[in-house]
């Protein structure tokens, strides 16, 4: 696999991670550990995430995010927690992908990783913050959903087609930086409002 389809897998890891770091940890871990999945050869750096141990918390994290992810604020909260577990996480698995002899690659994947991640989780957060101002619990419940569905699938179709990664990757980019920039627009006109307010007032 060529450097073009490393990037794309470690990209698309990383952007997912930003979503659900514990299902990208647990669901590549158990791919390695059982053979399900026909991996690339070169993810093959990753087995330490198909240790049992690695395994067992990446599972228990991912079943506690399923649920608290569901449950209005709660899930907001949890977005607090991980926005430096997310970033972190996104940036060790695109350096596992990628990891070649050259440094430099290494550092450039850890960083690009890490950015990745963090943009995601940035807009999934985001994201749901305006989502809980919805008064009634359905809407948290089938975006939750959704992002689970959404990541599942396309970490599939990551680690199972290289050259598809690096699609996956430029849409998920292109999806993140689209929804930074609705919330920014929404939240300039939920504040504008005040801040005329209070002008007049002055």
């Amino acid at each position: 696999m060529g450097i073009v389809e490393l990037i794309g897998v470690a990209g698309s890891v990383s952007l997912l991670s930003g979503w659900r770091i514990y299902l990208c940890t647990f669901a590549v871990g158990l791919a390695m550990r059982t053979g399900w999945l026909n991996l690339p050869d070169h993810v093959s750096g990753l087995d330490i995430l198909a240790n049992p141990w690695v395994l067992g918390v990446s599972f228990v994290g991912l079943v506690a995010e399923f649920f608290a992810d569901k449950l209005p604020w709660l899930d907001s909260i949890w977005d607090g927690v991980h926005t430096l577990v997310r970033p972190i996480g996104g940036a060790l698995l695109a350096m596992a992908i990628v990891d070649p002899q050259d440094t430099t690659w290494q550092v450039l994947s850890l960083l690009l990783g890490g950015s990745a991640a963090l943009l995601s989780h940035s807009a999934k957060a985001g994201t749901r913050a305006v989502v809980n101002t919805s008064p009634e619990p359905v809407s948290n419940v089938l975006v939750s959903t959704g992002e689970d569905v959404a990541t599942g699938g396309l970490l599939y179709l990551a680690l199972a087609e290289p050259v598809t990664a690096g699609i996956i990757a430029l849409v998920l980019l292109a999806a993140c930086i689209t929804v930074l920039l609705i919330l920014r627009s929404f939240l300039k006109r939920l504040l504008s409002p005040k801040s005329e307010g209070v002008s007049r007032q002055e």
